[in-house]
This record gives structure tokens, sequence and C-alpha cells, in this order.
């Protein structure tokens, strides 16, 4: 078993900004990160995911027409890098260190400040740039900051994005056209996505409450995750990426699962290892009806038998939608982590009430631990169908058979 070294990781997350701080608010279950807005739907209030104001860094002066909360937040996570993408520089050269990064909003809230400006004062403010909200802007901020030279793109495919991040980073390292590629995502609160989910009826009340027959919908959340990935030994690694577009409906999934299937098939292909190496999965779980649903039925005609214990983050920080593959990747990368040292498990935060209607999961309980955790998976299904699985494992496996 070979795989790619996560060597650095950067965080700008509603559980906190520094990885002890996420992994303890993490495996506590603490959702005092979620909290009502009434300025983001036009007729209630909603809860949603919230990165602190106060944690975040400003954008350098000189680089002031990126300036938008989304690259303010992709920022706070770059800084926790930048050190060692200026190594990296020094040891392979701009031209050898790609940026791909996944975001589903770019700067869209920077856009609807300057509309309500523009109908107030007939003009657009002067500070604010189309291009601030063009999706390529995300990774192309990135790129300028660090200077770089390489490969520079973003991932737009909803709410896989920036788990697909993975499978194209791979790709460039394989074929040797990077030494080092930042992935990750980022996403910011907007009226634009929030109002859109509840015009689909989405939107959950109150809290989101994954696989519950009770669930009503998501809670939308923000924030920023970068990773450095080298060819090289590291504490993480990245061992397998499956991706699948099935194309069942523009919003809805394919009611059994079968391209969430073929990614969670495809990504244990690529890791060289079966469902029963497989400790623990975290679920899309995005608690959505037709979601939960699917990847119920999914996960258990993969798993059969031998589901490992699993569990939705989503009620922690909410649905980061272009950026929930990045932070959902961090969790597992930090359970992995010797950060993690008794080897605990995300709970599943939810009211316990199962769906007869679908397959029951083994979902984590509060303060449990793995009785072995080598292997954690982590799904991320989108809209028309694009669908990606991740697999990551603990250094220690390097150079074993599976």
């Amino acid at each position: 078993m070979t795989g790619i070294g996560i060597t650095h990781i950067g965080l700008c997350t509603p559980l906190g900004n520094s990885a002890e701080s996420v992994l303890t608010r993490l495996l506590q279950g603490d959702t005092s990160a979620m909290q009502w807005r009434d300025d983001l739907l036009f007729d209630k209030s909603t809860l949603v995911g919230v990165v602190n104001n106060n944690d975040l860094l400003s954008i350098p002066e000189h680089l002031q027409e990126f300036a938008c909360r989304n690259n303010r937040l992709l920022h706070t996570a770059a800084m926790q890098i930048k050190d060692q993408v200026q190594s990296a520089k020094q040891r392979y050269g701009a031209q050898r260190i790609g940026v791909i990064l996944g975001s589903s909003t770019s700067g869209i809230s920077k856009g609807e400040t300057a509309l309500r400006y523009r109908a107030e004062h007939g003009c657009f403010p002067p500070d604010y740039h189309y291009s601030q909200q063009e999706l390529g802007s995300t990774s192309f901020y990135l790129q300028k900051l660090f200077e770089l030279e390489g490969p520079c793109y973003t991932i737009s495919t909803a709410c896989s994005s920036s788990a697909k991040v993975f499978a194209a980073a791979k790709r460039l390292l394989q074929a040797n056209l990077c030494d080092m590629v930042i992935v990750g995502g980022a996403d910011s609160l907007c009226q634009l996505t929030l109002n859109g989910f509840s015009a689909l009826e989405s939107v959950s009340a109150g809290q989101c409450n994954p696989f519950s027959v009770n669930r009503d919908g998501i809670n939308i959340g923000e924030g920023a995750v970068l990773f450095t990935l080298e060819k090289t030994p590291a504490q993480v690694l990245l061992v397998g990426v499956g991706e699948s577009a099935d194309a069942h409906h523009v919003s809805a999934p394919h009611p059994q699962g079968s391209g969430a299937i073929t990614a969670m098939q495809q990504a244990l292909a690529d890791a060289n290892i079966s469902i029963n190496d497989i400790d623990y999965i975290n679920l899309h779980g995005t608690a959505t009806p037709k979601n939960d649903a699917m990847e119920s039925r999914a996960v258990a005609t993969l798993f059969k038998d031998t589901i490992p214990p699993c569990s939705s983050t989503k009620p922690l920080v909410g649905h980061l939608l272009g950026a929930a593959g990045a932070i959902e990747a961090a969790f597992c990368y930090l359970i992995l982590s010797e950060l993690n040292i008794h080897q605990a498990l995300p709970p599943q935060l939810w009211d316990g009430q199962v769906d007869p209607n679908d397959p029951s999961l083994p979902l984590v309980t509060q303060g449990q631990t793995a009785k072995r955790l080598d292997y954690v998976m982590s799904n991320s299904f989108a809209f028309g169908g694009s669908n990606a699985s991740v697999i990551f494992a603990r250094q220690t496996l390097q150079g074993q058979s599976s």
C-alpha cells in the first residue's frame, strides 16, 4: 500500500482555527458554532455554522482586488501553511507547486453587498470587482498570495467540489507535473445559497437531524481548509479516491445510490483495500430526506454486514457545500493523527429516532472509541450525481500489504 503524504494543514472553521481546538470540539460534539441568523433568508431566521469574525485575518494591501469574506476565510487558513509552502518553493521551484481548490460561492456575498449599494447610490462601490465572485478567483488568489506558477484551478461541482480536489491533485503528482499540490476548499455564507436551498424546501427549521425519521433538511455553514500534498511520508496519507457521475437528476440523488456505490468501490480499489479495512466512515449525511435514504442504502449495499462505525458531522458545522469535502477530510485527518490518542470517533448528533424505511447504520455514540483506526472514508455526494469518496490512512501502514 502506497499513498501521498498530507504534509501540512491549515484550518479556518466554525470549530476553530487550530488542530487541537477543532479535534476537541469535534469529539465533544460541540454545536456552539451553530448560530441563528436573520440576515440570510428573506422571510425567517435560520441556523448556520459561523466562523468567528475575530478569527479572520485581513487580505494584504497589494491583493485588495481579491478582498471578500470567502478569501479572508481562505487567507486565514493559508497563513498556517505559509512557511511550509515557502520552504517547498525553495526545494521544488514555484512552477512545481499547484493549487486546486473547491468552492461553490467564491465572493458572491461581496456581490450581494455591492448590489444593495448600487440600489441606494446608483453605482457599484469603488472596492467591488466582479472578478471577486468568479469561482476561479478562489484558487487564483492563493496562487498570487504565495507567488506560485504551477497548475491552478477551482473545481465547482457543488457539494463534492473539495473532495474531488484530492483526485485531481493525485493525478498531477503521479504524472510528475507537480511536486506539491495545495488542495482544499472555501465557502462563505450568502443569501443566494441559503434562499436557493430554501426554495428547494431543503433547509431545516432547526438543528439538522441526519438519518432520523424526523429529519427535515440541512443547515449551511462556512469555512476554509487547506492541505499540502507531496509524494513523501507523512503522518496521514491520502490512499484512495473514487469519483462517479450518475446524472440521475439535477438535484435529487439516485434512490438506490448507484453512483455513490461506484465512488466508494473505486476509492477502495484505488487504495487496494477491502470493505473490511475501513474503520470509520464520515457520511455525507446532509439530513435531507432523499440524501440520507440514498446514502444509508448505498453504504448498506456495499458494506453488507460489515458496516464500520459512521457519523455525519454536519450538525456541528453545517453543510459547507463546496468546502464540505475539505472540512470533513480535515476531520478524518485529525482523528487519524497523533493528537487523537484514544482513537475517539466523532459522535452522531441526532434525536435517535431511526427511520424504519431506511437501512440502519451503526452511528457513533458520544464517547465511542475505535478498536482499530487505520483507514477512514469520507463521502461527498452532490447535485447532478457528482459523487466522490476519499480514503485516508495512518502513516504506520506505509509499506505493509493489505
